[in-house]
């Protein structure tokens, strides 16, 4: 195994169980926080390149995704993926973090920033819910494409997902169809769209993360065609949060971290050694550097 492959291991915290990828070794950890509906996965080929520019990368299923726990007695809420996000960085004994979040997990990435700005060094929101309110009508469309986890529905999700239809397979939609209709999913799911139907907007974080972008160094970033949170919101989201730099990332869809993985990973390191969190240790060709 080298310094650069993603290993996985569960971990247990927060009245649950959650899988872990971890990538790379070395300096201030990067924390990857996924969307409703997906998993850690989708991360893994930002991970590997982050890691072969030096840096130690973490991402993980949210409970009730992937191949977490799905209690019905969890939380499933953007304060209960908080504390679960917050539970899990004192179980991996990390202290300081980069967290980077997409769609419902830039959401979380927001409130755990708010709730614990210090040791959060830096923030990039990747298309983000919950900087602003969101209207009845999209909330109710949220909620219910939260539960059709049919073949077609999950097949229609990642059209959406992706402006490279390409990279769709069946195979990635049978995956996922099986993960997203393994034991407890369902009441999962159902969970997180009634708090879609009916309570994320009491949880909007532009107002207190504003507050905190003005000493923890926070970057946006949409593709350039998302119709998931669509590319509309993202100027109004950079002005709710004082001004930030907004990256748009041309030919991409919800998911430019995975459609354009090289040029996301340069863009956010680039913004990081800007901002003097440059990665501290060069990967290693062979063994891992820990």
């Amino acid at each position: 195994m080298t310094a650069t492959d993603v290993r996985q291991y569960p971990v247990g915290c927060g009245g649950t169980t959650t899988r872990v990828l971890e990538s790379g070794a070395g300096g201030i950890p990067v924390v990857f926080l996924h969307g409703v509906g997906a998993r850690a996965d989708r991360w893994t080929p930002a991970l590997r390149r982050f890691a072969e520019r030096g840096r130690h990368c973490y991402a993980f299923d949210f409970p009730g995704h992937g191949l977490a726990g799905k209690p019905e007695t969890f939380d499933y809420t953007v304060p209960g993926y908080a504390a679960f996000t917050e539970a899990l960085l004192d179980a991996l004994g990390l202290t300081e973090v980069i967290l980077v979040g997409t769609s419902l997990g830039g959401h979380v990435a927001g409130a755990v920033t708010v709730r614990r700005p210090p040791p959060v060094r830096a923030l990039v929101l990747v298309g983000p819910m919950g900087m602003l309110p969101a209207a009845q009508p999209v909330l109710d469309a949220l909620a219910a494409s939260i539960q059709d986890t049919t073949r077609a529905g999950i097949a229609a999700k990642l059209a959406r997902l992706l402006v490279n239809q390409q990279l769709i397979s069946d195979e990635w939609v049978d995956e996922e169809f099986r993960i997203n209709n393994s034991p407890g999913a369902a009441a999962a799911f159902a969970a997180l769209a009634r708090y879609f139907a009916t309570g994320i907007n009491d949880d909007v974080v532009a107002g207190p993360l504003r507050a905190a972008a003005a000493t923890v160094p926070t970057l946006l970033v949409w593709g350039a065609k998302d119709v998931m949170v669509p590319t509309e919101m993202a100027e109004p989201a950079r002005r709710a949060l004082g001004d930030v730099p907004l990256t748009l990332m041309p030919d991409t869809g919800h998911a430019p971290y995975f459609e354009a993985a090289g040029e996301f990973v340069a863009q956010v390191d680039g913004f990081l050694a800007d901002h003097a969190l440059p990665a501290t240790v060069a990967a290693t060709a062979g063994g891992l550097a820990r």
